[in-house]
């Protein structure tokens, strides 16, 4: 089951724009200071680099991801997460003609 809301957050108002608007977030703190992001990602094929860990939780749509040091693209849907390793990059892509990505981020 995927998250549908997050309650008692305060949210950085400024959207994260990257790869000419193909994903944008949106930065929020939770009430114990966790902080998360929760965006959306359009059609098309993307690498991020990597601080800290990730875990993606995708809420609408889907994606592919490739994580480092695999050839394998796998799916991700709707109440599916997938963890990234800190320090590192991985791909992500959408599909042309598939619904966006929406996904919230959980950092740590």
């Amino acid at each position: 089951m995927s998250t549908t809301q997050i309650g008692g957050v305060t949210v950085n108002t400024q959207a994260n724009v990257y790869f000419d608007g193909k994903c944008v977030s949106h930065g929020i703190t939770l009430a114990d200071g966790t902080k998360k992001s929760v965006g959306v990602i359009l059609p098309a094929t993307l690498t991020f680099n990597t601080g800290a860990p990730e875990i993606m939780e995708c809420v609408a749509g889907a994606c592919e991801y490739k994580l480092p040091g695999s050839d394998v693209w796998v799916k991700s849907g709707v109440g599916e997460r997938f963890s990234v390793p800190g320090n590192t990059r991985f791909e992500i892509r959408v599909s042309e003609g598939e619904t966006a990505y929406h996904y919230i981020c959980h950092f740590g």
